[in-house]
């Protein structure tokens, strides 16, 4: 039986936390006034406010910004700063994605990566951790350097059916993700959806979305598809 899984790459392969929480830090320390008292958030706390879909304006009152401008102006510079070098450096490998990947691989499971991330923020990441032997180019699905994105609930079922016309068929796949985008690209073109707790969505959001089956990370999902055949 021929098989396929595509694979978010952040959230299931990449744990984000950390380039998240710094940023943070960075924008709470630009937005505040030279005498203003905040309250810092512990990377815990800040990190199931983004897990929650808490948004950025309500995270930068909770940090003590109490005027509306200094919350937008915080939102704003996150927003602008989260997906810059030299932020990318605290992205960190999940330990058990590589023994996931290498299972699915030994099984005969065709591997596909499907990402939000540029190009440019992408390859060199594939090359530091030697992913690309899991992922040939023509398995590798992300935004052209110069893509105008407009939402991931929009761009990312535009990869999937990309992917969906390109490859060749098979006769089950799976989508493995750790945000509703994952989601909604698979259900859009009736590929079971299973979402992980390993990113930056709790289960309540997920749950919104209805995936197939949601499991801690990616080595559950993948151990689990295989223990079905």
């Amino acid at each position: 039986m021929t098989r396929r899984i595509f694979t978010d790459f952040d959230g299931p392969i990449m744990d984000v936390s950390e380039r998240y929480y710094q940023v943070y830090l960075y924008c709470l320390d630009k937005i505040k006034k030279p005498e203003q008292i905040v309250k810092t958030l512990s990377k815990s706390e800040f990190w199931e406010l983004k897990r929650s879909q808490v948004p950025e304006k309500e995270i930068a009152n909770l940090s003590g910004f109490d005027e509306e401008k200094q919350c937008i102006a915080f939102a704003h510079l996150r927003r602008a700063t989260v997906h810059t070098n030299p932020y990318f450096d605290y992205d960190r490998l999940i330990d058990s994605a590589i023994p996931a990947l290498q299972k699915a691989q030994q099984s005969g499971i065709d591997l596909a990566v499907m990402t939000m991330r540029r190009r440019r923020e992408l390859e060199p990441v594939l090359d530091q951790y030697n992913l690309r032997r899991f992922f040939p180019s023509d398995r590798i699905f992300c935004l052209d350097d110069d893509y105008v994105k407009t939402v991931d609930t929009q761009d990312k079922p535009k990869l999937m059916k990309t992917a969906q016309a390109n490859l060749p068929k098979v006769e089950q796949q799976w989508m493995i993700g750790d945000t509703e985008a994952d989601i909604i690209a698979a259900q859009t073109y009736q590929v079971p959806a299973i979402a992980v707790l390993s990113g930056i969505r709790n289960q309540n959001q997920l749950e919104k979305y209805k995936p197939s089956q949601i499991f801690p990370n990616l080595l559950a999902s993948i151990t689990t598809i295989l223990h079905k055949q």
